[in-house]
This record gives C-alpha cells, structure tokens and sequence, in this order.
C-alpha cells in the first residue's frame, strides 16, 4: 500500500511499477487497504465517514462542513453496498465491532479501489457478525470483479473465500495454492494447523 518501504523486490500493478510509489499515488491507481486496528473517529456519523472519502477521492477537501449534497449519491449507494444504509446517522462509538469494519470497507469502496489490501478484517468480530462480513467480501470480489489481498489467521473464513491461499512461516513462504491443495499440505499442518484436515 505504499505505507512500508519495499526493502528488495517490485511492485507492479497492470504492469506499471508501482515500487517507488507513494501511497497517496498508489491508492489514485486503485489500491485501497484496510487496517487490523479500526482508525475511525468515534464522534463522527457513519454517513460523514465516507463522505469525507468520497470528498477527498473526487478531489474535494477534508472539510467536514462542505456541503454534502454532491456526494449523497456515493454515500447512501456505499451504505446500502456494505448494509450500513439504516445506521447513515449513527455515530462510529454506536457500532459493534462488525459494523465498524464494514463502515472502514465503505470508506474504502468509495474511492472504488480495484485491489483491496484487508489486514485481518475479523479481527475482534463476534461469531454471528462475521458470516455477513464474508459474504460482503466474497460479493466485493465475485460480483464487482475486485482483487482482494487478504491477511487473515480464521481458516474457516478463508477456505471459504479464497481462490488461492498462501500460507507463511517465520517469514518464510510455505505454500502458495489452492485452498484444497494447500490444506493438505503436511508442511502446512504441522507448522500452522497442527494437525491433519
């Protein structure tokens, strides 16, 4: 995402270099990512989230009082996207934790990124929020066409939503396959499942 210096190697998007590159520039290019830490302001409506995106993906300021009316369209079309249309005016401290990582995707998706970097999106997500998060995701990814790079230890959510899985130890890439070819991997089970599936 441009946010870490690439110590060796490239990083190419559509075969242009994208190594060298800010991550203000990458993110203009259609990369957008996610954090494991929710940054969101806690006084702030989830309609102002991502208009404030919207605003600053158009070219627009940061202002918060700017007049919202040109953005309304982005805004309720991301909200009602990520199921988020019925909390437009509920503060970010009034969500449960699911619906703050679907609000920081809405945030993301109305920059329309076309790779989307997600660092461990169920992280702290009760069990009864993240099937609806998957599902988001898989519909982002299989229904829209984006790319979606994913670091994520829920291996049931994984196996669910992956094409292809890469699996990494102390550092050290193990395995880089499908979700069934790599699960049944006995270098994968011992280092990282510890046991057979």
């Amino acid at each position: 995402s441009g946010l870490t210096t690439a110590t060796s190697g490239t990083i190419a998007l559509d075969g242009t270099d994208m190594t060298g590159r800010p991550a203000h520039a990458r993110a203009r290019r259609g990369i957008g990512r996610t954090f494991q830490t929710s940054s969101l302001w806690p006084g702030m409506s989830v309609a102002d989230h991502v208009r404030l995106a919207a605003q600053a993906a158009r070219g627009g300021s940061y202002r918060v009082w700017q007049r919202a009316s040109p953005y309304t369209d982005d805004v309720h079309g991301v909200l009602e996207r990520t199921g988020l249309g019925h909390r437009a005016g509920a503060l970010a401290s009034e969500l449960s934790h699911g619906e703050k990582r679907k609000l920081e995707l809405a945030v993301l998706l109305v920059g329309e990124p076309r790779l989307m970097l997600l660092d461990e999106p169920m992280a702290g997500v009760s069990a009864e929020e993240v099937p609806a998060l998957t599902e988001l995701i898989r519909t982002l990814h299989r229904d829209e066409g984006r790319t979606v790079l994913m670091v994520e230890h829920h291996m049931d959510v994984l196996l669910g939503l992956a094409d292809r899985l890469a699996v990494m130890h102390h550092g050290r890439l193990l395995a880089l396959d499908t979700p069934e070819a790599v699960t049944a991997d006995p270098t994968v089970q011992q280092a990282y499942l510890g046991e057979g599936l």
